[in-house]
């Protein structure tokens, strides 16, 4: 009888993160994946077509059984919007959690970490009723991106969140790790050293497959090009900032592929600032025309604030940027900064920094076509040696002795 599996995230497919890709792969290898999640709504902010109060709620998706819990839209990410997301998820998911750990039997829980942390509320439910392994893979570390995200600075809403964490860690066998960074945060909440693992995101086997699926048009010149979600933590304001240091070089191009809460800001800006005919939003776009996207660029960039819980972090972009081929210049201090100019893939300036990112832009510019083939050709491969998605699986497999 094949062993069972249960996943408990806030998102989940037809929404992009990576725990679709642990779900079918471990359902592909011989295990019964069960996932405990919410009615898809990120990053519209409201309902996924054919999804609703009353359609989709249980579904079998390429093998895996899918439970959505109620969970209000977020709507537009706003303070108000997110807290009611995120309180309506951890209730509904936590009575799911009871009705399942008294209805079915699993091996072990994995808990997709991201914001917000709360649903690890009902993983650790699910692990005391059955007395089973518990996985927290953490990728978002809490309550410090309150601060980073929304600006949130109660110290009593934070130690409440702190504490919290502690609990869930307290009662996870194993802390998986996405970033090296996050050790020291986890080990200042308690002695957890001897739980963590790390373990990073890979490279999306849709960024390295081919796709027939239709691409932005891009400029004639020299492309910089973003792709993802345009949030306030991607901190476009010193990205625009940089192009308006560019704006008369008319052949210097910066794309940005996505959406996200700050598009509407980034697309007034660049009226304002003059930016139209040099910086380009050109709308979201599936994951798997990202090959063929990237292709279109001569260098991808990435950019974070500068507050404490980025530098600890490698966002997954990163990864896929690797992956491409291509030279990245990354605007984000501390891990992710380390990783670039350790690898040799690209230019990594300070946060915040938008002269030097200007400065990078320019000389990646003036760099012949076979000189940023070489620098991005060493990221591919050290993407295929560290981030390969078969070795990660195998590893997960490992670590929760399944």
């Amino acid at each position: 009888m094949p062993k069972r599996v249960l996943l408990v995230t806030q998102y989940f497919y037809p929404e992009n993160f990576k725990c679709n890709d642990i779900a079918f792969e471990l359902q592909r290898r011989g295990y019964e994946v069960t996932v405990l999640t919410a009615i898809p709504n990120y990053p519209q902010g409201k309902y996924f077509d054919s999804y609703g109060l009353f359609k989709r709620r249980v579904e079998y998706i390429d093998g895996v059984k899918v439970i959505r819990g109620f969970v209000i839209p977020r709507g537009k990410g706003g303070k108000i919007g997110l807290s009611l997301n995120y309180l309506s998820y951890l209730v509904s998911s936590c009575l799911i959690a009871l009705y399942l750990s008294l209805r079915y039997k699993y091996e072990a829980v994995f808990v997709h970490q991201v914001s917000p942390v709360t649903i690890g509320v009902a993983a650790t439910l699910v692990k005391r009723i059955q007395r089973i392994p518990m996985y927290f893979w953490v990728l978002d570390l809490w309550p410090e991106s309150l601060t980073a995200a929304i600006g949130l600075r109660n110290k009593y809403i934070l130690g409440f969140f702190s504490k919290m964490v502690q609990w869930f860690y307290r009662r996870s066998d194993k802390i998986l790790i996405s970033s090296k960074g996050f050790a020291n945060s986890i080990c200042e909440k308690g002695d957890f050293a001897e739980k963590i693992i790390y373990f990073p995101n890979w490279v999306d086997k849709a960024l390295t497959a081919k796709s027939d699926v239709v691409t932005p048009d891009v400029p004639n010149g020299f492309v910089a090009m973003f792709t993802g979600n345009i949030g306030a933590s991607q901190d476009f304001g010193t990205v625009l900032s940089a192009a308006e240091r560019l704006k008369e070089h008319k052949d210097i191009h910066f794309v940005i592929v996505g959406n996200g809460r700050a598009r509407e800001w980034v697309e007034q800006q660049i009226v304002e600032r003059g930016l139209n005919e040099t910086v380009h939003c050109v709308g979201s776009y599936p994951l798997e025309a990202m090959p063929a996207t990237f292709a279109k660029a001569d260098v991808l960039f990435a950019a974070l604030k500068d507050e404490p819980i980025f530098a600890l972090t490698v966002p997954a972009k990163i990864q896929a940027y690797m992956s491409s081929g291509k030279p990245i210049i990354s605007m984000i201090n501390g891990e992710a900064m380390e990783l670039v100019r350790e690898v040799g893939c690209g230019m990594a300036v300070a946060a915040e920094d938008s002269k030097a990112f200007a400065d990078a832009v320019l000389q990646m510019s003036q760099l012949s076509q076979s000189e940023r083939e070489q620098i991005g050709n060493r990221g591919r491969e050290f993407a295929s040696n560290n981030f390969d998605f078969t070795k990660q699986m195998t590893l997960l497999e490992e670590i929760m002795n399944l």
